[in-house]
C-alpha cells in the first residue's frame, strides 16, 4: 500500500530532520522539502482518480462543466496552498504561510463568485415575486 511507503518516508525524513537541524539547517529544511514534493507526487495519482470520479458524477447529475471544472481548481488552489503552507511553517516562516493561506482564500473565492452567484439566482427563482 502507498499510504505505508508514505508514513516510512515521512518518519525517515522526520528522524533526519531531527538530526541534521543542529548541524545544517538550511540541509534540514530541504531534506523537509523535497520529502513534501515526494509525498505529493505520490498523492497527485489519487488526486487525478478523485477528480476523474467528480468530473463523471457532474456529467450524470448533468451539471454544467464550467461549475465542475471551478470546483477542482477550488480544490487544487486548496491543496497547493496548504502545501505551501506548511513547508514555510516548516521553515520557520510564519507569516509567510499566513499570507499564502490568504491569497489561497481570496483566489477560492475569486472561483467560487459564479457558483455563489448561480445559487443566488437559483434561489431568488423560486421566491414568488409580489
Amino acid at each position: 500500500m502507498e499510504i505505508i511507503q508514505i508514513v516510512i518516508l515521512g518518519l525517515i525524513a522526520s528522524i533526519l530532520y531531527i538530526i541534521l537541524k543542529d548541524v545544517n539547517k538550511a540541509f534540514a529544511f530541504f531534506l523537509i522539502l523535497i520529502t513534501g514534493i515526494i509525498i505529493f507526487l505520490m498523492v497527485i495519482r489519487q488526486i487525478t482518480v478523485i477528480f476523474q470520479l467528480i468530473e463523471s458524477l457532474g456529467e450524470k447529475a448533468n451539471v454544467n462543466g464550467m461549475y465542475m471544472t471551478t470546483i477542482l481548481k477550488i480544490i487544487g488552489i486548496a491543496y497547493i496552498a496548504e502545501l505551501g503552507a506548511n513547508l514555510t511553517k516548516d521553515a520557520g516562516l510564519n507569516s509567510v504561510a499566513t499570507k499564502i493561506e490568504l491569497a489561497g482564500k481570496i483566489f477560492i473565492l475569486l472561483l467560487a463568485i459564479p457558483i455563489i452567484t448561480a445559487v443566488i439566482e437559483a434561489i431568488i427563482s423560486f421566491i414568488p415575486s409580489a
